[in-house]
């Protein structure tokens, strides 16, 4: 469908889009892109009554099928996430496709009259995810963005106790993501014949058309720059969101990055080692992203539990908030304290991911009109910290941020990566 053609029909169904959910409404949902992730966040939102999703996509026809057999047999299925939007009777869709296609089918879900929980983050660039605040806010619809940490039950008590001054004043945050890819990463299988039942050309999408490279598709995608960040848009996109709840800020000042691709031998194109610094108002942030060691941190508690631990004393992921009085360790299931000279309470705490709690807020939001904890804007301006990591890491620039206009201060090569070139007819943004 032409795209003027798409938004003329988009409008009218967005204007005839009158049912308020209620407490005991069903719930109708379409899921784009219709891989493993999307099936594994949809299972928790049918564990709500009366949820039910009608209407499947996937460009791929084998996972497109095997997701209908997961939504019970009944679902439409759909190769083009226009033609399941097209669907009136679906209230809200679960946007889970490669993080090149979040931004267009999240916007035009808004523009017909549809509520979406889309992955993070939240857009490929700066520039799209600043299109889907503005077409939320158009269309009025409920967008919540995937970032399941904002329903952990941990982080409030974190903040709290960060915020009284227990530990101090914090003045440093350290944030890390490590794994061990060595020696092959993604691996080096050349370009090949395109499977049966796949759509490589609306795969590709935004993105210049390439030969197939099973690397380039399930799985390893985020390795490849048109389609993903790498580490620091899938991983730590998470971590800056929850250093944003835990410290009441938005946006840094400045950033600065380092590093390479060092070791890894494979096809992949992002760093394996990389470095942000960046500096918020009154505290220092340290983002570390380690492909080539799972260890991240030391200093484990017999009897805790770590998210994504592998040994008997790697931390691989985490954030950490240093203050005079100790420093707080925490990671998506739990935090620790560490006291300097005995000031304050040694204490440890465990709870459970909170990817089931995120995916029946969403639910709560269309039914119950709860307030999306990470809407379209708060999901953006965390997305915004991987994203300026990533311009800091290719320009080699110390760069300063204005938040407000989303823009770089005298810095013209970085300011050409805030949106990408988009590829006909999906030059949306």
């Amino acid at each position: 469908m032409e795209r003027r053609k798409f938004v003329a029909a988009a409008g009218l169904t967005a204007a005839s889009y009158s049912r308020v959910l209620g407490a005991n409404s069903r719930v109708a949902m379409g899921l784009i892109g219709s891989g493993g992730r999307g099936r594994y966040v949809g299972a928790f939102m049918k564990q709500a009554s009366n949820v039910e999703f009608i209407a499947v996509n996937d460009v791929y026809q084998k996972t497109a099928e095997a997701a209908k057999e997961w939504a019970g047999g009944k679902a439409q299925v759909f190769a083009d996430f226009r033609r399941l939007l097209e669907v009136k009777e679906v209230d809200a869709v679960l946007v889970a496709t490669p993080d090149h296609w979040h931004a267009i089918p999240t916007i035009h879900a808004c523009e017909a009259g549809k509520h979406v929980y889309v992955e993070k983050p939240l857009a490929h660039n700066i520039a799209e995810g600043r299109a889907i605040v503005n077409a939320a806010r158009r269309h009025n619809r409920t967008v919540l963005v995937g970032t399941q940490q904002r329903s952990a039950t941990h982080f409030p008590e974190v903040a709290r106790i960060i915020r009284s001054g227990e530990l101090g004043q914090v003045r440093y945050v350290r944030v890390w993501n490590f794994s061990n890819m060595t020696p092959n990463g993604i691996g080096n299988e050349p370009p090949g014949p395109v499977p049966e039942g796949l759509d490589w050309d609306m795969y590709c999408g935004p993105a210049p058309v390439v030969p197939y490279r099973r690397a380039r598709f399930q799985g390893s995608y985020r390795w490849f720059w048109d389609y993903a960040g790498g580490t620091i848009t899938d991983f730590g996109t998470h971590r800056f969101d929850t250093v944003h709840q835990i410290m009441g800020v938005d946006a840094p000042h400045t950033i600065s990055a380092s590093g390479g691709r060092f070791s890894l031998n494979d096809c992949g194109e992002m760093p394996d080692v990389m470095q942000v610094t960046y500096e918020y108002p009154g505290f220092v942030m340290s983002y570390e992203a380690c492909n080539m060691s799972a260890h991240g941190l030391g200093g484990r508690t017999p009897g805790m539990r770590y998210y994504n631990a592998r040994g008997d004393m790697d931390r691989p992921h985490g954030m950490a908030f240093y203050g005079a009085n100790g420093a707080l360790f925490c990671d998506r299931i739990g935090y620790e304290i560490y006291p300097f000279q005995d000031r304050i309470e040694r204490k440890t705490h465990n709870t459970t991911d909170a990817t089931s709690l995120h995916a029946q807020h969403f639910i709560r939001c269309l039914r119950d009109g709860e307030k999306p904890k990470t809407d379209a804007e708060t999901g953006h301006r965390s997305t915004n910290i991987a994203h300026l990591g990533n311009i800091a890491y290719k320009t080699g620039l110390k760069l300063k941020w204005d938040a407000a206009k989303e823009s770089f201060t005298d810095a013209p090569a970085a300011t050409k990566l805030l949106r990408r070139n988009a590829r006909k007819p999906w030059d949306l943004v």
